[in-house]
C-alpha cells in the first residue's frame, strides 16, 4: 500500500503538490516511485525556467524505465532539489520529503483540477 499524505494535491501523472502561499513544492508520489523501482537519475529544469500545467518539466530514470515528470502547475521554477543530483535514490527513500522543484505559481486556479488524498487513493486503486 502506498503512502498518501493528506493536505497535498495529486495529479493523474502521479506528481504531488504542497502549496505554501504562492509557492508549490512538486515531487512524485510514493506510488510512482514504487512503480519505477530504483531511481538512478532525476532530470530537472533550471532555476528561472517556466513550467506549464500538463507539460513535461523533467524525467525520472530507474533501472526499469524512464518516466517524464509532468508539471501540475504553471509558473517559474525558483529552486531545484540539488540533493537529488548526487543522490537520486532519495526519492525511493521518501518520495514526500524529497521534492523535485519549487515553483512560483502563476495561476492558482489550476490547483482545482488536482486530486485530494482521498481521490488519489481511489485513482490508484488503493
Amino acid at each position: 500500500m502506498s503512502k498518501i499524505l493528506e493536505g497535498l494535491k495529486y495529479s493523474e501523472s502521479h506528481e504531488w503538490v504542497k502549496v505554501e502561499g504562492n509557492i508549490a513544492l512538486v515531487g512524485v508520489s510514493d506510488y510512482a516511485q514504487k512503480e519505477m523501482g530504483d531511481i538512478t537519475y532525476v532530470d530537472m529544469p533550471d532555476v528561472d525556467d517556466e513550467v506549464s500545467a500538463g507539460e513535461e518539466f523533467g524525467a525520472l530514470e530507474s533501472v526499469k524505465a524512464s518516466s517524464d515528470l509532468i508539471s501540475p502547475v504553471s509558473g517559474t521554477v525558483i529552486e531545484v532539489n540539488s540533493d537529488l543530483e548526487d543522490a537520486p535514490e532519495k526519492v525511493n527513500e521518501d518520495a514526500f520529503a524529497n521534492w523535485i522543484i519549487k515553483v512560483e505559481i502563476s495561476d492558482a486556479s489550476e490547483l482545482d483540477a488536482l486530486m485530494d488524498a482521498a481521490a488519489y487513493k481511489e485513482f490508484i486503486g488503493e
